[in-house]
Order: C-alpha cells, then structure tokens, then sequence
C-alpha cells in the first residue's frame, strides 16, 4: 500500500477493464515520472471524451454530433444492418472493408445472471429502425459466446414476423492458418454445419 494519492491513482486505475493491480502499479508510476506535459494532454483528451462524445441517435454507436458518420454517408447501403453488441465491434467490421451496409449497437448482450435483459440493450431502437427503414437484411454479429448466442437467440425470435426481413447470422469456424487437429469439438462442428458449396 502506498500513501494518500499514489494509492488512491493505483485504485482507480485498477477499476479499468483488463488492468490488474500490478499494471495499474506500473501506469501509476509511469504517469509520476511523466512530464507535466505529458500527463496535462492525458487529462485534456479524458475531458474531451467525457464532454464531447455522444451516442448515435440513429445506431448507437460513439460519435462527436448527434449522428454518426457512418450513418450520415449515402454511400452506405441503407438496406442492410450489421447488429453488434458494443461500438468496438463497429470497428473490428469496419477493418474487413467487407461490409458496407449500417451498423445498429446494442450496447451489450443479454446476461441475466448480471442483470442485463433485453430492456437494458437497444432492442426497441433496432425494432423500430426496422418497421421504418427500408432494411431488407439484418446480419447478426454478436459475439460468439453464451451472451452473445443467447441474444442472437432472441433477436431471431423478434425479427422473424418482419415480412420480407432477410436474418442471417456470421459464419464461426475455423481460423485461416489453423489446423484442424488443434481445433476444439465446438469450433469444429460450427465449421462443418456452416459448410457451403465451392
């Protein structure tokens, strides 16, 4: 335990996601041997973000104005939405240069052992997006673990009265440059019943 202010940094730090005690111990140590300069920009950019960045009205995902850009480019496909659970999944899809439709953020995945049930998420948003836009296509990219299945679950059973409305769900399987042998059961048999022709 260290005294008054370097503690109470090492605490605050720790409370951030992926940061254990001993990182927080090193970020805490490498901002007091950091020039004032340095750690007066950090506090600036952490001001900003709190002040300055908001939630798409339309998607959900981060954004400096009430829309966000990729909301606001007609070039984008209105007809489909790619539904994720948090805004860093936008980016990681983002990266493919695969996708060009919009995106719809659900802020989460239903975790009821947490307390996160469909209320807490952007469920209604998502539903009301689709009984007004022209979307022909909803493509479910949650993650794949018991939440995420659970809510791509879910958001099956509420989408499926939509006529017309395409649901499709990301192909999981087996990773380029693996070999079959190290693959577990699970990811094995996703891959083989999500097969397709060649």
């Amino acid at each position: 335990m260290y005294e008054g202010p370097v503690q109470d940094l090492i605490d605050e730090l720790g409370r951030l996601p992926g940061i254990g005690p001993k990182g927080a111990q090193r970020i805490a140590f490498h901002l007091l041997a950091a020039e004032p300069a340095d750690v007066t920009r950090l506090q600036e950019v952490l001001q900003q973000v709190k002040e300055g960045v908001v939630f798409c009205d339309v998607c959900g995902n981060v954004s400096e104005e009430t829309t966000c850009r990729i909301c606001r480019d007609a070039r984008r496909d209105k007809t489909l939405v790619c539904v994720v659970e948090e805004p860093k999944d936008v980016l990681a899809v983002e990266r493919t240069r695969e996708f060009k439709g919009r995106y719809h953020v659900l802020g989460g995945a239903l975790d009821p052992l947490s307390g996160v049930g469909p209320d807490q998420l952007r469920v209604r948003e998502l539903l009301a997006r689709i009984g007004t836009d022209e979307i022909s296509e909803v493509i479910i990219a949650t993650d794949p673990n018991t939440e995420g299945e659970a809510t791509a679950t879910y958001l099956v059973r509420m989408l499926r009265d939509f006529p017309g409305l395409n649901v499709t769900r990301l192909a999981s399987g087996l990773p380029m440059g693996g070999d079959l042998e190290f693959a577990d059961e699970l990811t094995l048999g996703r891959a083989l019943s999500g097969r397709r022709s060649m």
